[in-house]
C-alpha cells in the first residue's frame, strides 16, 4: 500500500513539472520598439498585439542616452518617476516579465517620455 502511494504522489510530480514547463514555454518575446529598439515614438508600438501575464518585453536601447523605468498609471500619464521605490533599468537590453494587467514603462531622461518613449502594455 505504501509503495503505491509513493508512485501516486511521483507520477503527480511529473504531471506538475510538465504543466510548468509547457506555462514557460508559452511565454513570447517582445523586442520593444521591433528593429528600432526603445526610442522616440515608441508609445504606438504595443498597439495590435496580445500580450499574456510572464511575456518577457526585451529593451533594446543605447545605455548612455536612455533608461526604462516601471512606473503607475499616474507616473505614466505624468511622465513621472516615483520619487522612490521605481525600478529602473539601465543595462540597454532589459529583460521585464509582464505581470496580469497593465504594466506602464517611461524612459526617465527629461523630455524622452513626453517625444513618445512610454508603453502601457496590457497582459491577460
Amino acid at each position: 500500500m505504501a509503495a503505491q502511494g509513493r508512485g501516486s504522489a511521483n507520477v503527480a510530480v511529473v504531471l506538475g513539472v510538465l504543466l510548468l514547463c509547457t506555462l514557460v514555454a508559452e511565454a513570447a518575446v517582445f523586442n520593444v520598439g521591433d528593429r528600432g529598439g526603445w526610442s522616440f515614438n515608441t508609445n504606438s508600438w504595443p498597439a495590435g498585439k496580445r500580450f499574456k501575464a510572464g511575456d518577457v518585453l526585451v529593451f533594446k536601447y543605447d545605455a548612455t542616452a536612455h533608461d526604462v523605468v516601471a512606473v503607475s498609471a499616474a507616473g505614466y500619464k505624468a511622465c513621472a518617476k516615483p520619487a522612490n521605490g521605481a525600478k529602473v533599468y539601465k543595462s540597454g537590453a532589459d529583460r521585464v516579465t509582464l505581470a496580469r494587467g497593465t504594466n506602464y514603462f517611461i524612459c526617465s531622461i527629461p523630455g524622452h517620455c513626453q517625444s513618445g518613449m512610454k508603453i502601457a502594455v496590457t497582459a491577460a
